[in-house]
């Protein structure tokens, strides 16, 4: 145990490393599991080294809370279903973002505790102590109010994507000053805290951040929700790491910030996949809050499109030199991965060119298709980003869209109205023949409707994606024979 405490900042040093080899093996898909590794082993480090240098550790609640978070998070990583993966991890952020509050306000009230006790009696115990400095209050200040918006944030965020009646978005004229005032409000309570160490300014400053979480989300509209999970997890690792300075542990401010600069870089990534600033994302109103005029139901049902059948397709696919799959949260919510990769290795077989195409905001998270193919074991070499596959579309025989809408849209190009005028997409509307597997012709998550599914040379195939997946692949076996 002593030469743990000895040695503490050499061990914080190997699991910081061990963190910054995380993120690299994160990067790509091939590398992702051994940083996986790296970081389950760094993370244990961290926390066998901190409970060995703690002062006065109160074991049994330690050890006890750390069962607890294990056998909960054992039993939701066994039982959540992949479709809802987005809202599981908002709900991570949100416990981050709680725990840094909750560390704060014990920081505080173990300050005032032993400001009660006086310094005679404290000395008289051995024990040193001095008042909280301003830069210790500043740390408190942005620890806690950063970890407060982010925990209201996230439960929002998870509300939101798992379509709880309670999430309910919020819009209208007075949403933006109420937003300004909660916000100045609540930094001048902070500075008045920071300034002075006033407990009432520190309650007021936690509850209104707690607020305005809630109310700086409600107005995001869903096709925005991959950049706000995205920036909720920056959040998360800077609240860890503002809590950090204030437990003076290394460990945790080096892992916080990775966390909340990669964040941040993920989501300005995301941002310019969209063609929008983060702030027009947070604060510019909801790129899914309204559809453009064009989409609506009357025309939706006056606009003509071509449907057909799984057989259709099939035969389609089998006589084509190349195939280009764009997945999207349609096949996330049809539990179509396994079923879509079948259907890709039976066209290989038949000397079918095969790809797979990913948007960067494409399903509910980032890298969320990238999640569900590799579940399903597709060849990392057949997944291709946006950036490397949109040249290959004009050449391409046939492109299979299941259960994307907005990743996909021609207006991002062809019409300066839309709301997401500029922003790059898979340009699939170039491909000889485009086949869309969805529902119905109801429009996306972002609200807006899809000149795409009314092309010449689109055929809309309705049904559950999983269903319409398997009977291509039975179409193609059938012709092959």
């Amino acid at each position: 145990m002593e030469m743990i405490r000895e040695y503490a900042d050499w061990f914080y040093l190997i699991g910081a490393v061990l963190f910054i080899l995380t993120l690299r093996g994160l990067s790509g898909p091939k590398t992702a599991i051994q940083g996986n590794r790296y970081g389950m082993i760094a993370m244990a480090i961290a926390v066998l080294t901190t409970f060995f240098v703690a002062d006065n550790p109160v074991v049994w609640m330690i050890v006890g809370a750390m069962v607890a978070g294990a056998v909960v998070g054992i039993a939701r990583a066994r039982t959540v279903p992949m479709t809802q993966m987005p809202e599981t991890v908002a709900l991570m952020h949100s416990l981050v973002g709680l725990a840094a509050v909750l560390i704060a306000i014990a920081a505080i009230i173990h300050n005032n505790k032993l400001i009660e006790l006086g310094p005679d009696l404290l000395a008289a115990n051995g024990v040193n102590f001095h008042e909280m400095s301003r830069v210790h209050l500043f740390e408190l200040f942005v620890g806690c109010f950063v970890g407060a918006i982010t925990f209201t944030a996230s439960v929002f965020a998870y509300g939101k994507l798992a379509a709880k009646k309670w999430a309910k978005t919020i819009s209208g004229a007075w949403v933006k000053p109420v937003q300004a005032i909660i916000f100045i409000a609540m930094l001048v309570f902070g500075f008045m805290f920071f300034s002075t160490g006033n407990m009432t300014a520190f309650w007021a400053m936690t509850a209104l951040a707690l607020i305005f979480g809630w109310v700086w989300i409600a107005p995001v509209g869903g096709g925005d929700m991959p950049v706000v999970v995205s920036l909720l997890n920056s959040f998360s690792g800077w609240a860890a790491a503002g809590i950090g300075f204030t437990l003076e542990n290394n460990m945790l401010i080096v892992a916080g910030s990775l966390v909340g600069s990669s964040g941040a870089i993920l989501s300005y990534i995301m941002c310019k996949a969209m063609n929008r600033s983060i702030i027009n994302v947070l604060f510019g109103g909801a790129m899914g809050g309204t559809a453009a005029p064009t989409a609506g139901a009357g025309e939706q049902v006056q606009r003509n499109h071509r449907s057909g059948s799984a057989d259709d397709a099939g035969f389609l696919m089998s006589n084509a030199d190349s195939v280009v799959i764009v997945p999207g949260y349609g096949m996330a919510q049809g539990r179509a991965q396994n079923a879509v990769k079948e259907l890709a290795n039976i066209l290989k077989e038949q000397g079918v060119t095969v790809r797979f195409a990913i948007h960067p905001v494409a399903g509910r998270m980032p890298g969320h298709m990238n999640v569900l193919l590799a579940e399903a074991d597709v060849p990392y070499e057949d997944i291709l980003e946006m950036d490397e596959i949109n040249s290959d579309f004009p050449a391409t025989d046939v492109v299979l869209v299941i259960g994307a809408n907005d990743v996909v849209n021609p207006a991002a190009k062809d019409d300066p109205t839309s709301p997401i005028y500029g922003m790059p997409i898979l340009e699939a509307h170039k491909a000889r023949t485009i086949m869309v597997i969805k529902r119905s012709m109801a429009t996306g998550y972002a609200g807006l409707d899809n000149d795409l599914f009314y092309n010449d040379k689109t055929m809309m195939i309705f049904g559950d994606a999983k269903k319409v997946v398997e009977d291509m692949t039975k179409a193609i076996n059938g012709t092959g024979h």
